[in-house]
């Protein structure tokens, strides 16, 4: 329960592509998101400058191949509500850390794809984002870090009699769809800035029993965040050095 899934990294996979600024694929278990960042580039419309930061935008999109349902039907991302909803909590999550105040009426780009998608998609996505903004050598103020957490029923007993409840780390698609059918189970994404101590992304949907459940899990998905960033620093200063 208190490990991620295998996670890796490759920075720069769009060395060809003259128009990226900085790249990175990750690959957290059988998840796997590309994205490449453009910017910072001046706004399309004087209308959309903003005299004291940057504009940050996110795209997302999945291709046809990614769920492991085995549904192809290629999602729009201009209606789809679920990738809309994820580009916001992308978007809200790295301009916590982005020092957008250093490039006043510009914009950066960022673009997400879904290359394979086996639960968790969203942390993922914040990660690739991450490490491609890092690869652009664009300002943060911390690495921005994401991971799942949940809470489901085991079969051992607790100290009471009951059924211990068992926090889970970093939830692939078939752990999600096995304990949603559980009342009690609770799925949270995290997105966490480590070295601070700063909590950017915590979203439950999830019905809670009490405050003392949102804050077992809670704990959780900051340790998997810490384990993410173990592994993305790793990688940065390989990188870099």
């Amino acid at each position: 329960p208190n490990e991620i899934r295998r996670m890796t990294i490759q920075m720069s996979p769009l060395t060809n592509a003259s128009s990226t600024n900085g790249s990175a694929l990750v690959q957290m278990g059988l998840t796997s998101v590309l994205c490449a960042v453009v910017g910072p580039i001046d706004c399309v419309r004087r209308s959309d400058e903003l005299a004291d930061r940057a504009i940050l935008e996110v795209n997302i999109r999945s291709a046809p191949f990614a769920p492991s349902s085995g549904d192809r039907r290629t999602a729009n991302p201009t209606t789809d509500r679920r990738i809309i909803e994820q580009s916001s909590l992308i978007k809200n999550a790295l301009e916590a850390s982005v020092m957008l105040h250093l490039f006043p009426k510009q914009r950066i780009i960022v673009d997400v794809t879904i290359l394979a998608d086996d639960g968790g998609r969203l942390c993922a996505a914040i990660n690739s984002a991450t490490c491609a903004l890092v690869d652009a050598g664009l300002p943060m103020k911390d690495l921005v870090c994401s991971c799942s957490a949940g809470l489901v029923t085991g079969t051992g007993s607790s100290a009471s009699g009951g059924l211990e409840d068992i926090e889970l780390m970093d939830l692939n698609q078939r752990e999600v769809s096995t304990y949603s059918n559980e009342s009690s189970a609770v799925y949270l994404p995290c997105a966490t800035m480590p070295q601070r101590g700063t909590v950017v992304l915590a979203q439950c949907e999830s019905r809670l029993a009490s405050i003392d459940v949102f804050e077992k899990v809670l704990n959780a998905a900051m340790e998997g965040c810490q384990l993410v960033f173990n592994v993305m620093e790793a990688c940065i200063r390989e990188r870099t050095g």
